[in-house]
């Protein structure tokens, strides 16, 4: 019997299962995790269907009266955060950046639509622009862990 490889934080993983995950995998990691945190702040949360454009996440205060939309990043490791084609159209009310998804301590950055379109980068051609927060962009300004601005659903 093969014994199974051992990941960064010591999270175990299946002996055949490549080290690197398919980043629908990593995806979806980020967002249950978000989930879990927002849930962990007294929110009732459910996530959308994947692949939605702008909001993965619906979250509402246990008496219904609040609503927060967010969208989730997932990163696997510290890396520029990838916003799409287009920041025109639906945009989540918060963008939350999930780095470190495969260790057993992810980090999580929260910023505000505002911030999020105020730090975004545009590259790629001028018919297929590409828009990304970059690393700094998202580390600053202490955005880690600040689960407050989203505030308590309880």
């Amino acid at each position: 019997m093969r014994k199974a490889r051992e990941l960064p934080n010591d999270i175990p993983i299946a002996p055949n299962e490549p080290t690197r995950l398919a980043t629908q995998t990593v995806g979806n990691i980020g967002l249950y995790f978000v989930c879990y945190r927002l849930s962990q702040h007294g929110w009732n949360v459910m996530p959308t269907a994947r692949n939605a454009r702008g909001i993965d996440i619906v979250a509402y205060s246990q008496d219904g009266k609040r609503t927060r939309t967010i969208q989730v990043t997932a990163l696997s490791k510290r890396n520029a955060a990838v916003l799409g084609g287009s920041l025109d159209g639906p945009i989540a009310e918060f963008v939350v950046v999930c780095r470190n998804v495969r260790t057993a301590n992810p980090e999580s950055f929260v910023l505000t639509a505002d911030e999020t379109l105020a730090r975004a980068k545009r590259g790629g051609q001028p018919e297929k622009p590409t828009f990304w927060l970059e690393t700094k962009a998202y580390e600053g300004d202490g955005y880690c862990e600040r689960w407050d601005k989203i505030g308590e659903g309880s």
